[in-house]
């Protein structure tokens, strides 16, 4: 491969998942193997078109990432492009900001970002090529330890969203929508730091919204990925695409303390 120019380097590696690459990948498929997926029962699942996880450190929500990364294990060799959006935690942002770089890096290599999709999007005026609110931002990239693990090689559009309407992001994902070989990723996690009973109530409501693509009633302290959310339901509301939730729980259940709780879920479209 050639030189790159230009890689973004991981900012929590170390925190939200191991800084070595022999420990992480042990991690990674520790995870896909443990993860418990029923929602389909025998029946193989649906290629998905996009998934929904969560973006916590990997001993709060990496399980419940692998519920859904686990269905693209037998899509590996088909799936070559990843539209991945998450939310803007550390830096305000109008509209949704792509990085310039050649690659993000991980502890299990580089991926190549898909600069024909770049491009693309740029083309939109909601988008912007700006770094700062992708630098120490783990929304993105606690994702791609997972991809390159159950993928093949595949290129990567990453999206961090800031106040975006849904209507701008749909926008942004039908201009990138491609075929079956592109993927949409939407990482969010739900309601932060209720007690339990209280999140377990929240989540649920959450998760009804989202299987009924009511984007409407999924307020910002819902899911801190509201707004890329709000967005992808609105495309599938469009399309007619069936949402189905592969898992609902919270780092009560993962970490056990219960008395301040963040929720995760993991959703299948498609």
């Amino acid at each position: 491969m050639s030189r790159l120019s230009s890689v973004r380097l991981p900012a929590v590696a170390g925190t939200f998942y191991p800084k070595k690459r022999a420990k992480l990948r042990r991690l990674v498929l520790r995870q896909l193997a443990a993860a418990v997926n029923d929602s389909y029962g025998t029946e193989d699942p649906p290629p998905p078109k996009a998934l929904v996880v969560p973006h916590a450190g990997y001993v709060y929500s990496g399980l419940i990432a692998a519920s859904a990364y686990r269905l693209l294990t037998a899509l590996r060799s088909r799936i070559s492009r990843v539209v991945l959006l998450g939310p803007a935690h550390f830096h305000p942002l109008a509209g949704i900001a792509v990085h310039t770089a050649d690659a993000f890096r991980t502890p299990l290599g580089d991926v190549l970002l898909d600069d024909e999709l770049r491009q693309m999007a740029l083309g939109l005026v909601q988008v912007l090529a700006l770094d700062s609110p992708h630098e120490g931002e783990h929304s993105l990239e606690v994702q791609l330890p997972f991809l390159q693990q159950v993928l093949d090689r595949f290129t990567l559009l990453p999206l961090v969203v800031g106040r975006a309407s849904p209507d701008e992001v749909a926008e942004v994902l039908e201009a990138v929508w491609g075929g079956d070989e592109t993927l949409i990723l939407i990482s969010t996690d739900l309601s932060h730091y209720h007690d339990y009973d209280t999140a377990c109530e929240l989540d649920a409501a959450t998760c009804a919204a989202v299987e009924s693509c009511d984007h409407e009633s999924i307020a910002d302290d819902h899911a801190c990925g509201a707004r890329a959310l709000r967005g992808m339901l609105e495309v599938a509301r469009r399309r007619k695409l069936t949402v189905t939730t592969l898992e609902l729980r919270n780092s009560g259940d993962t970490a056990g303390d219960r008395a301040s709780v963040v929720g995760y879920g993991a959703w299948h479209i498609g």
